[in-house]
C-alpha cells in the first residue's frame, strides 16, 4: 500500500527557494513548492511504506541545506 504525505517545511531565511529546488529532486518528491505562510516549503511526498516515507523526510528533506524542521501530515484519503 503506498503512502502519501504532505510535507510542511521551515527554511533558514533567504533559503525557500533553493530549498525547494533542492527538495523536487529528492526520489519520491512528486512536487515541492516554495509558498508564503507560516511555512516556507510545501512538499507532496509518495512512498511504498511509512518506512521509506520516513526515510524521504529524515534522511532527504530534513538534511537538505536551509531546512530547519518539518511537519509531516499523511494523507488518509
Amino acid at each position: 500500500m503506498a503512502i502519501s504525505a504532505i510535507i510542511f517545511v521551515e527554511c533558514s531565511q533567504g533559503k525557500s527557494l533553493s530549498a525547494s529546488e533542492s527538495i523536487a529532486k529528492i526520489p519520491g518528491v512528486k512536487e515541492s513548492y516554495a509558498v508564503t505562510g507560516p511555512y516556507d516549503v510545501i512538499a507532496f511526498v509518495a512512498a511504498p511504506n511509512f518506512s521509506d516515507l520516513g526515510d524521504v523526510v529524515i534522511k532527504k528533506i530534513q538534511a537538505t541545506p536551509g531546512v530547519v524542521r518539518t511537519l509531516s501530515n499523511i494523507i488518509v484519503e
